[in-house]
């Protein structure tokens, strides 16, 4: 299984519509499987969006498969799966697909040499998914306060073992990061450039916007001239994994998500019916732009409309 490295067409435009009553009803009943965006579809920062417990709970009362699918790198499935549950919404590890593990996972289909090292530019998350698919990584959290001194004959070392770096948000990103991720995919042999997602921006907090990962994505492509290998959304790597574990043919699942260049067109890429809910970054004006060309199947105000609009007689 491959990453992408290269941004996929979007579909030719349809007549999308809104959710109503009698396409909802078919919607629910034509999906076995539901895969949901987090970050501006469940929650924004910590604070849920109204009405989703319920709408997830109503959901697998039906037989629904629910699966969360986030290209934020920040947590591993342990740490997502522990927040969805203090959010008092029961979720387990083998239900989060985020672009943490994705990363993990692409070294390990990949047969990733054992002696070779991963470099982490980003948050516990990529560390912890790194360390439990038993790679040696550093960097990330542990790297977060150095700098770096310059001086008139000063040589900045890195490990020449390091075969991999990979990139996803980084709150606490900084020049130390940035030269040792640059040297490393530049003067190490085959070294790989990963990025988990090219986002540009996400709700980190319930009020407002924040750089996402696509900012420090970019950053290591203008220092090595190089495009990554992209494993999140809109790449359909994680799908492979969906499919192995489900068996459910992706006509039959739908995808949720706030975005239109990474949920949507991630569904579009893999064959699943798509619904855009505007409780995040996308807003009516976005999605009829007359620049924009990607369009969902559906769209609606936010997850909770699936439920009430289904049950509206």
């Amino acid at each position: 299984m491959d990453g992408e490295d290269s941004k996929p067409m979007a579909k030719e435009k349809t007549n999308f519509q809104i959710l109503s009553p009698p396409n909802t009803r078919d919607l629910v009943d034509s999906v076995d499987a539901f895969l949901f965006d987090c970050d501006g579809v469940i929650w924004k920062g910590d604070a849920l969006i109204d009405g989703v417990p319920e709408t997830l709970e109503a959901l697998r009362s039906m037989g629904k498969k629910l699966v969360f699918v986030t290209n934020n790198s920040t947590k591993s499935r342990r740490q997502y799966a522990k927040k969805f549950n203090s959010l008092g919404i029961s979720v387990t590890e083998d239900e989060i697909f985020s672009s943490s593990f994705a990363a993990a996972m692409y070294l390990k289909v990949n047969s990733f040499p054992i002696d070779k090292k991963v470099y982490v530019i980003g948050e516990e998350g990529i560390y912890e998914e790194m360390k439990l698919a038993g790679f040696d990584c550093f960097g990330g959290p542990e790297d977060g306060k150095k700098s770096v001194l310059f001086g008139s004959n000063s040589l900045f070392d890195h490990d020449k073992s390091v075969g991999a770096v990979v990139v996803g948000l980084d709150r606490c990103i900084n020049y130390y990061k940035l030269q040792y991720g640059n040297l490393c995919i530049r003067e190490n042999p085959g070294c790989l450039f990963i990025a988990t997602n090219r986002d540009p921006v996400g709700h980190l907090t319930a009020l407002q916007e924040w750089p996402g990962a696509g900012c420090m994505v970019a950053a290591v492509c203008g220092a090595t001239q190089r495009d990554p290998i992209l494993v999140g959304k809109p790449s359909t790597f994680m799908m492979d994994f969906l499919l192995q574990k489900y068996n459910i043919p992706t006509s039959r699942m739908c995808m949720v998500g706030d975005r239109l260049d990474t949920d949507i067109l991630f569904g579009q890429n893999a064959g699943c019916r798509t619904l855009l809910v505007l409780s995040g970054v996308t807003n009516m004006e976005t999605l009829k732009d007359p620049s924009n060309c990607i369009w969902p199947e559906y769209y609606t105000s936010s997850v909770s409309d699936i439920m009430s609009l289904s049950d509206d007689r």
